[in-house]
């Protein structure tokens, strides 16, 4: 599937008149981090837009206003639980991730690009 054909599949993609907008860059990066492992064939996009729509509706339930801002923080819980459930990786292993780079951008000076340490898997 061409990044086209994805943000056709995908009406509730916040987008401007070039494409996809994204706020922040980990948007991006969790957007074509789904497209290659569909190309991959880790999933269907089928499977890929139930999993998203589980997700969003999780969220509203638990009082998400669904004002559009949080859409990629969707997007990114489905794209963990998505290979989580594939095998891919673990909740375990993503909450280390999560947790390291949490770290990592506290000790980061704004406007730095934020790099993972070794010491950052450790608190």
């Amino acid at each position: 599937m061409s990044v086209d054909q994805a943000i056709a599949a995908m009406p509730g993609i916040p987008r401007g008149p070039k494409g996809p907008v994204f706020r922040e860059p980990w948007e991006a990066q969790a957007f074509a981090m789904t497209l290659a492992l569909h190309q991959r064939g880790l999933f269907g996009w089928n499977e890929w837009t139930a999993v998203l729509g589980e997700e969003i509706k999780r969220a509203q339930a638990g009082g998400d206003p669904d004002t559009g801002e949080t859409y990629y923080r969707h997007w990114l819980a489905a794209l963990e639980r998505i290979v989580a459930e594939k095998g891919v990786t673990d909740s375990a292993a993503l909450g280390r991730y999560r947790d390291a780079w949490e770290h990592a951008a506290e000790r980061t000076p704004h406007g730095t690009p934020i790099e993972l340490q070794p010491h950052d898997f450790i608190r």
